[in-house]
């Protein structure tokens, strides 16, 4: 049980409150418990959420991540992955052949993928067809394979693209077998930070609303902010609220990935500190606020690519129970400058989580547990008395 006296002295008595009885909390809890200056005490309320919904168990997924292209219109400051044109140096597009040959390769090994995880640039010369083509072609020749593809940034560039609206974008692509989307796009959705660093993408109107409409057809998705560039604790605070309140609308997001923003390759200047070995506490705090935030989104990921392996064990410690998967090839993380290893075998993941004193559990894109996955009663909604 946590001391209340300290919790007290931390000026965080209400927020221990909430959290013990399951109350939703505030944006001023929020701006809280990012000034809290005791990392480790808004980690273990991050943890006692994290535990009540999870137990103990920590996932991860068998997934081959594919990115199409790098071409984009866009134009984002802070992005390190994007060309403006195919034939600026570093520019790639990979045909329909390509991708096909990455899945075969993948299908092929001891991997038995349970997804495949698809985005790229908008690609002013990439039309709706030729996607819908490549995601028939995949259906057909792997129909159990559950299609996870598109941002919602790139549906609305496909929308432009067609002259037609999202919502049949999304229908046309949900009936080629798209099963789910990711969260990339969102970055940050304060307006006048979006104007700055990425001024010609889909605002975050137009991001929250195109999620909500793939939920509407029954198209999960995926959530995201990305943090540590220019934006301020009141701002990372608003944006996860945003994400709540549309949840509370329409109910698809599956989970939530704090993605840190990586400075390395970046054209992007950041302040002296933002720079630095504390960047490591502060995506750790934000992992645990975010899941202490985001009461109605099941998920919080600590993605392995971008935080590293040893701070994503970390971070399931502080309120996340998902390290993504395999993967097998990444490049925008990798662009921009992340020190990772391009992927992962099964027995390294799960053995990380088993180091991390978890217990691993295989799902598919969807957050089910593939046949055959450990179950016990540490799975339950109650804390595993052995890991605490």
């Amino acid at each position: 049980m946590p001391d209340k006296a300290y919790y007290a002295a931390l000026g965080l008595s209400s927020i221990l409150e909430k959290v013990l009885s399951g109350e939703r909390l505030s944006y001023e809890d929020g701006l809280a418990l990012f000034a809290c200056p005791d990392l480790t005490a808004v980690g273990a309320l991050a943890a006692e959420v994290r535990f009540r919904l999870h137990g103990d168990a920590a996932y991860y997924v068998v997934n081959r991540q594919v990115n199409y292209t790098n071409v984009c219109v866009n134009g984002c400051l802070f992005c390190a992955f994007r060309r403006d044109h195919a034939d600026e140096d570093g520019a790639f597009q990979l045909s329909k052949e390509d991708i096909l040959a990455r899945l075969e390769a993948a299908q092929g090994g001891t991997l038995r993928l349970d997804e495949m995880h698809m985005v790229g640039g908008c690609h002013p010369g990439l039309g709706l067809a030729w996607f819908e083509d490549l995601l028939r072609a995949v259906a057909d020749r792997w129909p159990d394979l559950p299609l996870k593809a598109f941002t919602p940034v790139e549906i609305a560039h496909f929308a432009a693209l067609e002259g037609i609206s999202t919502l049949e974008v999304l229908r046309r692509l949900k009936a080629c077998g798209l099963r789910m989307m990711p969260g990339g796009g969102a970055e940050i959705f304060d307006a006048g930070l979006r104007a700055h660093i990425c001024p010609h993408k889909a605002d975050a109107e137009a991001w929250l609303r195109i999620s909500g409409e793939a939920h509407s057809l029954g198209i999960l998705t995926n959530c995201t902010m990305l943090f540590g560039h220019l934006e301020s604790h009141a701002m990372r605070v608003e944006h996860l609220l945003r994400l709540r309140a549309q949840q509370d609308e329409s109910g698809g997001f599956t989970c939530f990935i704090p993605l840190p923003f990586l400075t390395e390759n970046s054209r992007l200047t950041l302040p002296e500190e933002r720079s630095g070995p504390v960047r490591g506490l502060d995506q750790l705090r934000t992992v645990a606020v975010s899941r202490l935030l985001l009461d109605n989104i099941p998920h919080i990921k600590a993605y392995w690519i971008m935080l590293g392996p040893k701070l994503a064990q970390t971070a399931l410690w502080y309120g996340a129970d998902d390290l993504d998967g395999t993967i097998v090839e990444e490049r925008i993380g990798h662009m921009a400058g992340a020190a990772s290893a391009q992927g992962m075998t099964i027995a390294e993941l799960e053995a990380m989580i088993r180091a991390s004193g978890f217990r691993p559990v295989r799902r598919n894109a969807v957050f089910e547990a593939m046949p055959g996955a450990e179950t016990d009663a540490c799975a339950a909604a109650a804390p595993c008395k052995e890991t605490r």
